[in-house]
C-alpha cells in the first residue's frame, strides 16, 4: 500500500495520527524507510556530500542511471530493463554527488573489507591447505584482497578492488548526471 494511501486512510481516524507515527518509527527502526524522491537524491547529496547508506533504485533516474550503466559498461550491448534496475541498481552520495552501482555476481555495492585477515579464507585453507587460488564464495565478494593456501593458512596474493576515500571500490560507481 502506497505511503498516501496510508495516510488518506488514516487521516480521519482518532489513531490515525499515533499510527501513521508509529509505522514510520518501525520504518526507521527496521531500516525500511521509504527513500527520498529522485529529485531530492541529487540536493540530499550536494547537502551531505558523503553518506555511505547505499539507496534502492528509483525509475525518476532512469536517464542518469542509463548513462551511469553505460560508462560503467561500454562494450554492453543492451542497457539492462527496469526489472533489473530495480533489483541491480544502488546509489549513494559522495563528495556532493549521487552515484550509482549495479549489482552482479561478482560486484559488491556495499563498502569493502579491506582487512587482510579473512576468516573465510582461513577455514577454506584449513580444508585445501595447498590451493592455488580462495574462492570469493569462501573470502568474501567484498573483500579486497585475493588470497591462496599456503600450508593450510591464507596467504595474500593481491588486491582485487582499488578503493575510493569511503572505502567503496573505485570502477563500480559511476555519477549519475542529472539533465
Amino acid at each position: 500500500m502506497s505511503a498516501l494511501r496510508l495516510t488518506s486512510l488514516l487521516r480521519f481516524s482518532t489513531l490515525g495520527f499515533f499510527t501513521l507515527s508509529a509505522l514510520a518509527l518501525l520504518a526507521i527502526a527496521t531500516g525500511s524507510a521509504m527513500a527520498a524522491p529522485a529529485k531530492d537524491l541529487y540536493k540530499l547529496c550536494r547537502q551531505v556530500k558523503n553518506d555511505d547508506e547505499v539507496l534502492p533504485y528509483s525509475h525518476a533516474l532512469y536517464a542518469g542511471t542509463v548513462r551511469a550503466f553505460k560508462k560503467l559498461f561500454p562494450d554492453a550491448k543492451i542497457v539492462p530493463e527496469e526489472p533489473e534496475l530495480e533489483t541491480q541498481v544502488h546509489y549513494r552520495c559522495m563528495n556532493g554527488k549521487l552515484l550509482a552501482c549495479f549489482v552482479g555476481a561478482n560486484l559488491p555495492c556495499t563498502k569493502m573489507n579491506a582487512s587482510r585477515d579473512n576468516p573465510g579464507a582461513d577455514e577454506f585453507c584449513k580444508a585445501n591447505p595447498n590451493e592455488d587460488f580462495v574462492p570469493a564464495a569462501a573470502s568474501g565478494h567484498d573483500t579486497v584482497y585475493s588470497y591462496k593456501c599456503q600450508d593450510g593458512k591464507a596467504v595474500v596474493t593481491g588486491g582485487t578492488w582499488a578503493l575510493d576515500e569511503r572505502g567503496f571500490a573505485k570502477k563500480l560507481w559511476a555519477e549519475v548526471i542529472q539533465h
